[in-house]
């Protein structure tokens, strides 16, 4: 169910003051931010490449994928962002969240390993 309207704003450098209900946009620093969707107040910061989130931007709105899980903050909200809407997930057990960060983690190295092994066939 789509909840709530997020507007999406490019920019070089994120400005130090968020408003509500806009994801702000870095190419620049492959980052995108915005305050929390459930009203916390909290920034989340989302790191834009193979590894992390990806954004798609189809000329009209924006969606990032996977989902937004803040489970270090008090809220522990968990959301989607799909073409401009927070779309409200389930809520997870700290045991599943554990689970997917460490799956997640995996995922990097292998990924920071396959970029390594690349680079040094380019200098041989």
């Amino acid at each position: 169910m789509k909840t709530k309207k997020i507007n999406h704003v490019f920019q070089t450098i994120i400005q130090d003051e968020l408003q509500e209900n806009k994801i702000y946009i870095s190419l620049d620093y492959n980052t995108a931010i915005h305050k929390c969707a459930c009203g916390c107040g909290e920034e989340v910061v989302t790191p834009i490449s193979p590894s992390d989130w990806k954004l798609i931007y189809n000329g009209e709105s924006v969606s990032l994928s996977p989902s937004i899980g803040n489970w270090s903050y008090s809220c522990r909200s968990h959301y989607w962002i799909r073409d401009g809407y927070i779309e409200w997930a389930e809520n997870w057990t700290e045991e599943k969240v554990n689970k997917i960060r460490g799956k997640e983690k995996r995922k990097q190295e292998i990924n920071k390993r396959g970029l390594f092994k690349f680079i040094k066939k380019l200098f041989k």
